[in-house]
């Protein structure tokens, strides 16, 4: 997938600037795509030459002048094109930590544990900010109600994922985090356990 196809799924909310662009994707399609705020300027200046979003300068007082980029009739098509191909790659995963947790029997334990605790926190700092988002969207609807009623639903079922996904990662952690606690207890390892940091939010 082309990062010019994040983009356009981003303006579909309105038009923006870079920066705002950049700002949500932190915010809000950072769980499924990231991109620096280098390559979104860069990918907006061949989209816009491509035809595919249009810019309009906005003045400013006291602040200098901004970019802002909307989609075009071109764009839309683009967007339509786009999801009608059959995707069949499967999603690539090329994960360090992994690769630490597979050789932890030969390796530094401790050290592999306090990279799988620092994965949890992240895990539970960013289901907690979903958790938000999520509240945001809803405005006190019932999740039944809005995806009935809202104007969209895709971002809101983009979220969800994420959701699933860091919620999984928590969970998966905190049982990796237990697993190595026990072996080097049984090991007789005497180290001390890393701190465990802020309270993490609930698991639903």
């Amino acid at each position: 997938m082309a990062l010019r196809n994040a983009v356009m799924a981003a303006l579909l909310e309105g038009e923006a600037s870079g920066y705002e662009l950049a700002k949500g994707f932190e915010a809000s399609v950072a769980n499924f795509w990231t991109a620096t705020a280098q390559q979104i300027y860069r990918e907006l200046e061949r989209m816009a030459g491509e035809g595919l979003v249009a810019a309009r300068v906005v003045q400013q007082e006291r602040r200098p002048n901004k970019r802002l980029y909307s989609l075009t009739g071109a764009g839309l098509e683009a967007v339509r094109a786009y999801t009608a191909e059959v995707s069949s790659k499967p999603m690539a995963l090329r994960d360090e930590l992994l690769v630490k947790i597979q050789s932890v029997d030969a390796g530094d334990l401790e050290a592999v544990r306090a990279g799988v605790l620092e994965r949890v926190e992240r895990s539970a700092a960013r289901l907690a900010r979903f958790e938000r988002a999520q509240q945001r969207l809803l405005a006190g609807r019932g999740e039944g109600e809005f995806l009935t009623t809202a104007e969209r639903v895709g971002p809101y079922l983009t979220l969800l994922g994420g959701l699933a996904l860091e919620r999984a990662n928590v969970q998966w952690g905190r049982t990796v985090l237990q697993a190595l606690e026990r072996r080097a207890a049984a090991q007789g390892s005497g180290r001390s356990r890393p701190e465990a940091g802020p309270a993490r939010p609930a698991l639903h």
